[in-house]
């Protein structure tokens, strides 16, 4: 591509000349070496040659193009090209074509057919124009300016604030609102901060505060004022226009928005340091008052996000606890909670499900936000939540392998602490596949490797059940770790892996000693069974090629592993069950229903060709309730399958089960039109047949809601017409 391109501007670059000689002259330069960046050099160095305006317009498209924080539509790019910084409305004279637009750029920049927007021509130009960052006087301040000069227009602040469903604002609209903020961050200037100023007179009416709150939120809101302008400019993160909007008026520095977050929570979860000391600085500032949606502070916000230098901002205020002696301070307790509420932040306080800034800096793998935390006095490293998961156990769960370290070389850390559901961070590690974990864990002296959960699960049967191989391989490494125990279901670690597919952990267990291959669970369900059920074909494979595994083995509702493969319709199962030696293709259930009727039943197509192809399989077999598979399938609408077996002379389509119903009886109850229409076209079928209440299939019809079924046995002539 990257030829392809240079080509061409080579060859627009040797047109522009105005003489043979000339062209000549630039086609030897081009032979002689010259490059993508060169061509791209000489191409905007045309540009710039152009007239002023055609060379203004190429300059600032490529600006837009590349600064952009997604690509612009059409519209948007034109708009933004048209707009005069200070304007009050946007002159549709002064609006330039894409076809202008694109020409002005001289084939660096092309419209995308599929998504209607402008982009480079090239992922190399973006590269070189980065490269280039002087060929742009300041182009985020640019932006910026250009984005709140639009917002500031009359015409936009007059706009509901809250639109009708289906409204379609203005072209520059969504842009301007999302990401005027995030330009002027990168680059602000003078000018863009006296116009965020006049933008914030009228923000709680603008409608750019609801595109903005849902963008950050992704859920629509229905309140009038979701997002204050002080919310608005602390998840933004603009110093400078945060001082000058608390200048203006007396602000309620503690409010909460709809989500239930406070300016602080905004600017500590976006990292937004100038910001956090500005509201730090206020005089009613309350920085340890939790959210109303999960009773997480600022800094708890701040260590889950990851940001240090916000949670040392924190850490830096005293401590003080409301129901005793803080670090510095003896007073009375009433007086330390005031003092509290206003002032001092508490390094361990819980949210609403009991994580601590600890807990959520572990979890999501903030080590130097850990490391801060656990050097913080009255920082507990091993408080569990509601669910008795310690930041040890989150840190294990989710992989993160450098805080584990950290935690396990701190006192007062329990290694093998369960959870309310018997889990230890070993168990949580393993069923995660972390590896790096697992061996940080299980090296321990004061770590189970085998300590099952309160539904008996252990490590290994985790790791198994989820296809951890490399972590199966490390605890199947150990003496101490048993290969085989069940859990409450009855269930082993191969059982597990079995059912989930897991071939390669499948075959590290079958290496391994006294593994029992064929052991059933509670419900007698052995890891064969579990394979064919769930069509894990290579799992199959691997068992019937082990001595002392039975491939007819049933469990206690008397289901072989063929009679699962075939109820849900597992045809590569059932092909490999019916080439073994000692498999019953007929074998009927604790209720009597053979592989072919609980394939019939399910619709299972492709199983019940193979099963009807086999010499053995009665096609007309009943159950203990008298139904036969095509009772079942007619039932149940399967059409193909009542199809296979009307065209078998060995199947009786009128036969009546235990209570006298037939497979159109049945077709019929369950209005299943297309099973009803190939039965009707038997000669041998009744249509007037009672069931032992008396009930025929045309009575059914008679009384049935849908009008279709009735027309479709008037079509045929039926003994007692005056019926229907």
């Amino acid at each position: 591509m990257s030829r392809f391109l240079l080509v061409s501007l080579n060859i627009e670059m040797i047109l522009q000349e105005t003489t043979l000689h000339r062209r000549r002259e630039k086609l030897d330069a081009t032979t002689d070496g010259l490059g993508l960046g060169d061509a791209y050099g000489a191409t905007i160095g045309r540009i710039k040659a152009q007239n002023t305006d055609r060379a203004r317009l190429g300059i600032e498209a490529l600006m837009w193009i590349s600064h952009s924080e997604r690509p612009l539509s059409v519209d948007e790019i034109c708009h933004a090209l048209a707009l005069e910084i200070g304007s009050a409305e946007i002159n549709t004279d002064n609006l330039p074509s894409i076809r202008t637009v694109l020409g002005c750029c001289l084939g660096l920049a092309t419209v995308d057919k599929g998504s209607s927007t402008i982009r480079l021509i090239h992922f190399t130009l973006k590269e070189y124009l980065s490269r280039h960052a002087d060929l742009f006087d300041k182009p985020h301040s640019g932006i910026a300016e250009t984005c709140l000069t639009y917002l500031n227009f009359p015409a936009m602040k007059q706009l509901p604030s809250r639109p009708s469903y289906g409204f379609k604002g203005p072209p520059l609209l969504e842009y301007a609102s999302l990401y005027w903020g995030t330009h002027m961050r990168m680059e602000p200037s003078d000018r863009s901060r006296s116009l965020a100023r006049d933008f914030f007179d009228q923000y709680d009416s603008h409608i750019s505060a609801l595109l903005l709150f849902r963008s950050v939120h992704k859920w629509p809101s229905y309140d009038d004022k979701p997002f204050s302008a002080l919310h608005c400019i602390s998840y933004l993160g603009i110093a400078e226009v945060a001082i000058d909007l608390i200048k203006t008026r007396r602000w309620d520095v503690n409010e909460r928005d709809i989500t239930g977050l406070t300016p602080l929570m905004w600017a500590a979860k976006y990292g937004h340091e100038e910001v956090v000391k500005l509201l730090l600085k206020q005089k009613d500032i309350q920085p340890d008052i939790p959210d109303t949606g999960g009773g997480r502070t600022a800094l708890s916000w701040a260590a889950g996000s990851g940001r240090e230098g916000v949670v040392r901002l924190f850490l830096s205020r005293p401590f003080a606890n409301p129901g005793g002696i803080g670090r510095r301070w003896e007073k009375t307790s009433q007086v330390m909670s005031i003092l509290f509420r206003r002032k001092y932040v508490h390094p361990d306080r819980p949210d609403s499900h009991g994580l601590t800034p600890l807990s959520w800096a572990a979890k999501d793998g903030h080590e130097g936000v850990v490391k801060l935390l656990l050097e913080r006095e009255g920082v507990s490293p091993d408080r569990p939540d509601k669910y008795g998961q310690t930041p040890l156990s989150f840190a294990a769960e989710n992989g993160r392998e450098g805080v584990v370290r950290l935690l396990l070389e701190r006192e007062g850390i329990t290694p093998d602490r369960p959870d309310n559901d018997g889990q230890t961070p070993l168990s949580l590690a393993a069923g995660g596949g972390s590896e790096g974990v697992v061996k940080l864990l299980s090296e321990r002296k004061d770590v189970d490797p085998d300590r099952p959960d309160n539904g008996a699960r252990t490590p290994l049967s985790w790791a198994a059940g989820n296809g951890r191989e490399g972590v199966v391989k490390l605890l199947l490494e150990r003496e101490d770790v048993s290969p085989d125990r069940p859990d409450n279901e009855g269930q082993t670690p191969l059982s597990l892996a079995a059912g989930g597919g897991r071939e390669g952990v499948v075959k590290l267990l079958l290496e391994r000693e006294g593994d029992s291959p064929d052991r059933p669970d509670n419900g007698g369900r052995t890891p064969l069974s579990w394979a064919a059920r769930n069509g894990c074909e290579g799992v199959v494979k691997l068992l019937l090629e082990r001595e002392g595994v039975s491939p007819d083995r049933p469990d206690k509702y008397g289901q072989t592993p063929l009679s699962l493969a075939a109820e849900n319709g597992r045809a590569g199962v059932v092909r490999l069950l019916l080439e073994r030696e000692g498999v019953s293709s007929d074998r009927p259930d604790k209720y009597g229903q053979t592989p072919l009727s609980l394939a019939a039943g399910g619709g299972r197509h492709r199983v019940v060709k193979l099963l009807l192809e086999r010499k053995g399989v009665d096609p007309d077999r009943p159950d203990n309730g008298g139904r036969t598979p095509l009772s079942w399938t007619a039932g149940n609408g399967c059409e193909g399958v009542v199809k296979l077996l009307l065209e078998r002379e060995d199947v009786s389509p009128d036969r009546p089960d235990n209570c006298g119903r037939t497979p159109l009886w049945w077709a019929t109850k369950h209005m299943c039109k297309r099973a009803i229409m190939l039965l009707l076209a038997r000669e041998d079928v009744s249509p007037d047949r009672p069931d032992n209440c008396g009930e025929t299939p045309l009575s059914l019809a008679a009384r049935s809601w849908n009008i279709q079924i009735p027309e479709l046995f008037k079509a045929r002539k039926a003994t007692t017409p005056s019926a229907v």
